[in-house]
């Protein structure tokens, strides 16, 4: 994974186990390949993050061999008697046609992994949902959570409703493991992340997360192109905005599927994109597992391989027995998509891609579309896959580039990629879903997430200038300013007037005041899967935040409120028990609810007094590559 942050985990914790016959079986079997049978010494986070066995250590990074009887003996009987205690909570369901109840108790409350409806959580009341071939536009994962404790997991989709008093679970394309690993909300996401989805160890680019990013689409749409790309850029740096990643839409390319710069838009892309690495900036494309019918030669050859989603004309209809492709609806028309469980379609893409790094020097790629709904029942695949998996198996691509992003996400849980919220609007309405999408993020394993674009995301919004609303990006921006990712594309020097903008740079320069604390939390999120961002109820249980969606906590000791409502001058804030600091150095007792006024130019954030707060554990180092 060329170009990664690995961890370096300085804490080694011994475990006893057997090496079974079918290494196959093991996570990071890569490293255990050539070792005999025999015990290994393994290299874990500290910080208390025990697995017990092998098969819940994904992050094995150092391993050697021991052979002292004795030691080996002790060994086993102290993993044996751990496991015994550990484990009694956790139940599983074998059989997929199976109805699996959970009871849940007076006042527990329910998140579940679909990132596009996290504003709902946790559940008011009754929600259903089958997770199968409908990722609602955004990250999808298997995944019930509660505020008591409780879980559900499965490597499949299932189906779920949410009564009054129980979670019901039908028709599970897999077992389903259900549990109660502690009594909190933390106590099940640390659990589940442990075992299910745990940290690679690796973060994806680091300029990600220390600027903002900008992309084109909103002052470009679809007509990207070089002079264009060049003014936004300028347009940057001459504001006095920092230069970051920088994301040229779609409409670079040809077309879909003949992946070269337009050569009429793009006279000399090679020599654009060294003036933007000069100018300080990191260069994205955005790219589809779409290729149009139009590009002959390019649809043709990928067609005889193959490569394509084939089209089912009958249920009797199989992968040997078909060759056409399925024409794909999606939001650019009609095209043929890539079957990415055929190692033709897998190799032709990754070949586009190492060829624009090679030959231009890009440096990543924004990764849209892949949504489960563009792999339909009509459709056959060579690997028999299910939507779900084709949409993880074009996650895959992004590990290979640490400048990545994604919108459309299934089981990457703990992987280093960027995911991005789905396009929002411009509207207050969309400003209140961040908070509780992007926490939801962090739950599912997703800490490297960004909450879609400043002023919203959706371009439609944009074509009116007179529906503009300068307090919105502004509010937006001071939202953006304290979570993992901050992004632009629409041109805020363009569209405010000098107080709103200045207002905007003070959000800027909040967020670099705070990178190098965000940064040390995507260390331990690449480290341990803790979640960057976290909700109240999250890190205070049982004070009464199961329901409160306006404010986070970054890391465990700064409390982020945002004004997130229209035209008020004041807003009310919740504050946890112990004591907490304002910018200013004044002291507010905690267990109260303050009401506070708000300037335009302001975000009110709060310190945990240093006697109450928690320092984050300084103990990884950063190995780089």
């Amino acid at each position: 994974m060329r170009g990664h942050q690995l961890i370096d985990l300085e804490i080694l914790e011994v475990h006893y186990f057997p090496i079974p016959e079918n290494r196959e079986d093991i996570p990071g079997r890569r490293v255990l390949k050539n070792i005999p049978e025999a015990f290994l010494i393994f290299a874990m986070p500290a910080a208390g993050e025990n697995r017990l066995l092998p098969q819940y250590c994904a992050k094995i990074q150092r391993c050697c061999l021991a052979s002292n009887q004795r030691f080996r003996t002790m060994l086993t009987r102290l993993v044996i008697c751990l496991f015994l205690v550990a484990f009694p909570f956790i139940s599983q369901s074998q059989n997929k046609a199976e109805t699996i109840k959970i009871t849940l108790a007076a006042g527990e409350k329910v998140w579940a992994g679909i990132i596009n409806d996290g504003h709902l959580m946790p559940f008011a009341g009754d929600y259903s949902m089958d997770l199968y071939g409908n990722n609602k536009s955004n990250q999808l994962q298997p995944l019930i959570l509660t505020s008591k404790g409780q879980f559900a997991w499965s490597e499949q989709p299932f189906k779920f409703e949410i009564t009054g008093s129980e979670i019901i679970i039908t028709d599970p394309y897999n077992a389903v493991v259900t549990g109660k690993p502690g009594n909190t909300l933390a106590e099940a996401q640390k659990y589940i992340r442990q075992h299910y989805f745990p940290a690679s160890g690796m973060l994806p680019d680091t300029l990600l997360f220390a600027r903002p990013q900008y992309n084109t689409w909103i002052e470009l749409t679809y007509n990207q192109n070089q002079a264009d790309v060049l003014k936004y850029a300028r347009g940057i740096v001459d504001n006095g905005f920092p230069p970051g990643v920088i994301m040229i839409d779609d409409t670079w390319q040809e077309d879909y599927g003949l992946w070269q710069f337009h050569p009429g838009r793009f006279p000399n892309p090679k020599e654009m994109v060294d003036k933007l690495h000069q100018m300080g900036f990191k260069v994205m494309l955005w790219v589809c597992p779409f290729v149009s019918a139009d590009q002959a030669m390019i649809y043709n050859k990928l067609s005889g391989e193959k490569a394509f989603l084939l089209e089912r004309k009958s249920e009797t209809d199989t992968w040997e027995s078909q060759s056409k492709p399925l024409m794909v609806e999606w939001w650019n028309g009609q095209s043929a998509v890539l079957d990415f469980s055929n190692p033709a379609a897998v190799d032709w893409f990754n070949r586009q891609l190492s060829r624009l790094v090679n030959d231009y020097g890009i440096d990543g790629f924004k990764f849209d579309a892949g949504d489960m709904y563009f792999y339909p029942a009509n459709g056959i695949s060579q690997g028999n896959v299910t939507p779900n998996e084709q949409c993880g198996l074009f996650a895959q691509f992004g590990l290979n580039y640490p400048l990545n992003e994604y919108r459309a996400c299934w089981k990457m849980g703990g992987q280093p990629l960027a995911q991005r919220l789905q396009d929002k609007a411009h509207s207050w309405g969309d400003l209140q879903k961040l908070i509780p999408n992007m926490i939801l993020e962090g739950l599912c394993g997703y800490p490297f997430s960004c909450p879609d674009m400043i002023g919203g995301g959706e371009w439609t919004s944009f074509l009116d200038p007179s529906t503009l609303d300068q307090d919105l990006v502004v509010r937006s921006a001071q939202c953006h300013a304290l979570m993992p990712m901050m992004q632009f594309s629409v041109a805020p020097w363009r569209i405010l007037d000098n107080a709103h903008l200045d207002a905007v740079k003070k959000a800027v320069a909040l967020r670099g005041k705070f990178t190098p604390l965000i940064m040390q939390l995507a260390r331990e999120a690449a480290a341990i899967g803790e979640p960057i961002m976290k909700s109240m109820e999250y890190e205070f249980p049982g004070q009464g935040f199961e329901n409160n969606k306006d404010q986070f906590m970054l890391g465990h000791n700064i409390l982020v409120a945002p004004m997130l409502v229209k035209g008020k001058p004041s807003r009310s804030v919740a504050l946890p028990s112990g004591k907490w600091k304002t910018p200013e150095g004044k002291i507010l007792k905690g267990g109260k609810t303050y009401e506070l006024p708000v300037a335009l130019d302001q975000l009110l954030y709060f310190e945990k007094a240093s006697d109450e707060s928690r320092r984050v554990a300084d103990v990884y180092q950063i190995s780089w590559y």
